[in-house]
């Protein structure tokens, strides 16, 4: 079963069109890169699936469950990383932990043990008594990941989760990412603008002016497009677009 399907999704900010249709799938245990420069419509496509906006038109399902019509179950699969930091700086790592999961509604007992079960599987231990505040960018995003899985979600949506980190910190956490993906089973959606946190095994989705414009592996999509790598394909791929828009016109 699909962990996300996005069918036909079009939302609009008054004249202008934020998605025209887009479709995409996350499978269990899969993570699917949705790459396209600020503004190509990522972080709104986010907020549709999160349930923040309603979609104009179209549909999202969640493992199974339409985001419209089951949408209490919908959204209890799904574990957010928003791109702006969401947690209490003053609080501990700990402190931080607990209130999400008393949020969750998972119980005293279930989330003690949840929580030691975290903050060893993110190797947070070193600093789960420190206050937030007081933490790296890298630590901080181990946090809010760890938040977002103590529920144990299906879906795992990351907009722009590295965005301010230095480039070992974003490699290292991409991986981290990526390994809990397959060793969890759970569906990940990463959207980025940075070309080097996708890697030839991953599925990929191109945005541009809410517009999908390509899918596929990257293996494949570097095939047949002949690029070198996945910056040169995000470039030529972009670029045709924009070529084939300005003699046709703007699609529907």
């Amino acid at each position: 079963m699909a962990a996300l399907s996005v069918d036909s999704v079009r939302y609009s900010y008054k004249q202008v069109d934020a998605l025209r249709g887009v479709s995409l799938q996350v499978d269990s245990g899969r993570f699917v890169a949705l790459l396209g420069a600020n503004g190509a419509g990522k972080t709104t496509l986010f907020s549709i699936i999160s349930g923040l906006y309603r979609a104009h038109s179209g549909s999202v399902s969640i493992m199974g469950h339409s985001l419209e019509s089951e949408t209490l179950k919908a959204l209890a699969a799904i574990g957010v990383v928003f791109q702006k930091s969401t947690l209490d700086m003053d609080l501990t790592v700990l402190q931080n932990l607990r209130y999400a999961a008393d949020l969750q509604g998972i119980s005293r007992k279930d989330s003690r043990q949840r929580i030691d079960s975290s903050i060893e599987l993110h190797n947070m231990q070193s600093y789960s008594t420190r206050k937030v505040g007081a933490l790296s960018g890298g630590q901080k995003r181990r946090v809010e990941l760890a938040r977002a899985l103590l529920h144990k979600p299906s879906l795992l949506l990351l907009d722009e989760p590295t965005v301010g980190l230095d480039l070992n910190s974003r490699q290292e956490f991409v991986s981290h990412v990526k390994s809990l993906c397959h060793s969890q089973q759970t569906g990940v959606l990463w959207a980025t603008h940075l070309m080097e946190e996708v890697t030839t095994d991953d599925q990929i989705y191109l945005l541009n002016s809410g517009n999908i414009i390509a899918d596929g592996t990257t293996a494949s999509l570097l095939e047949k497009y002949q690029q070198p790598d996945v910056a040169a394909l995000f470039n030529e791929v972009n670029k045709q677009y924009t070529d084939d828009r300005n003699v046709h016109g703007e699609p529907s």
